[in-house]
This record gives C-alpha cells, structure tokens and sequence, in this order.
C-alpha cells in the first residue's frame, strides 16, 4: 500500500493556503495567485499545459516528484471548481480543460451528489458526499501500490491532518504574507496528532518543508 500524501502544496509565510474570495478569475481568492509562483515557473508545470520552457533546479524537482506514483487524488469541492451549492447544471468539468493533469481517478468530496465525469487523459471525476473515510476507501480501491494524493484545498488538508490520515505533508512555503484567508494551521496542534518534521530545503522561490506521521 503506497502512502497517503499532499505534496507540494503551497502556503504563505502566515500559514495560508488560499486568500480570500475565491472566484472563476481567481482561484486561490483575490491575491492568491502569489502562492504557487513558485511552481507556475517551472518545467514540469509548463510541460503538464504542452508548452515549452520554464526553470529546472530544486522547485522543478518538487514539482516532478510531486506527480510521480500517484494511484488516485482526493480533492475538495473548491479545487474542482468556483461553484457553491447545490450544482446548477453539469456544465462545469474543472479548471483544467478537456485533459486535467491527474490521469487518474480523483474522488471530489462535495455535500451535493453529481454523475461521474470520464475525461481525456484516464482522468475520471467521482463525486463522493459522504466524507473523507468514504473517499480515502473509494482510492484505496483503485490505487493499488501506488500513493494517494490529497490535493487541496486547504479544509479539506485540515480534515486529513485531525484525523491523522495524512502519512507525509510537503509544503512550499512561499515568502508572502497573505493576513487573511484560509489558514492550514490554525487550531491543529501536529505535535500532538503525532507529526514533526522530516526534512527541509530552499530555493529561491520557496521553502519545501516535509513532516510526516510518527510510526511509533
């Protein structure tokens, strides 16, 4: 069985993972799009939208090995998209256009149930209203030997880490203060859920910090 992860997720130096107001012009809320700056750089982001260029070095690394032996993805309900409640149609497929970057089932954890959606690229949406062990089950299924990444948004990462879930969490600390938003960190005490940390290192852009769950 491969871990259970998020990977690469971006925060600011206060903590945030998302500002606030998120919108179709604005996914990571207004302001936000300075969180993954890092990340929009690189030549792995560059190569998963077909396009050439973008920086090599540490943050490509992350970035690559962030997407790398992944079985099934657990997103929340504002990853997949801007909509709130129930779905007006089923028109909206996702920020990612006809081919999303994910090649795999990805279990999208919503209040308001949604036929599945078959995409190009192996990707296949699941919409799954009964909560975090429902989905993590549903991936465990289809993931085989390979991880599990829990991709955001910031709620859902939180709902993982109480549960105590999350086997390993790579963060990229961007060197930004957001002051509002969503906050990854406020009343989680991870010491005592049993995580400390594991590893870190800095680039320019960010610093990557890994803390995983204690085995004993």
């Amino acid at each position: 069985m491969g871990k259970v992860r998020t990977s690469a997720f971006s925060v600011s130096i206060d903590g945030f993972g998302a500002a606030p107001r998120q919108s179709l012009e604005n996914p990571f809320g207004e302001g936000g799009m300075v969180l993954p700056g890092w990340f929009l750089q690189t030549r792995t982001f560059r190569q998963t939208f077909g396009q050439d260029g973008g920086s090599t070095g540490l943050d490509d690394e992350i970035a690559r090995k962030a997407m790398e032996n992944i079985g099934a993805w657990i997103l929340g309900r504002n990853m997949f998209g801007p909509i709130r409640g129930p779905w007006p149609d089923h028109a909206w497929k996702g920020w990612w256009g006809a081919n999303p970057p994910y090649h795999t089932p990805v279990f999208v954890l919503t209040h308001h149930a949604r036929p599945d959606i078959e995409m190009e690229g192996g990707t296949t949406f699941h919409f799954v209203t009964d909560g975090i062990h429902a989905a993590l089950e549903r991936a465990r299924a289809v993931a085989g030997d390979k991880d599990i990444r829990v991709g955001g948004g910031v709620s859902l990462v939180r709902q993982f880490l109480q549960a105590r879930l999350l086997d390993e969490v790579q963060l990229a600390l961007s060197p930004v203060l957001l002051g509002s938003g969503e906050n990854l960190f406020a009343g989680l005490d991870l010491p005592a859920l049993g995580y400390g940390v594991v590893s870190h290192v800095a680039s320019p852009n960010a610093t990557h910090v890994t803390f995983a769950r204690k085995t004993s």
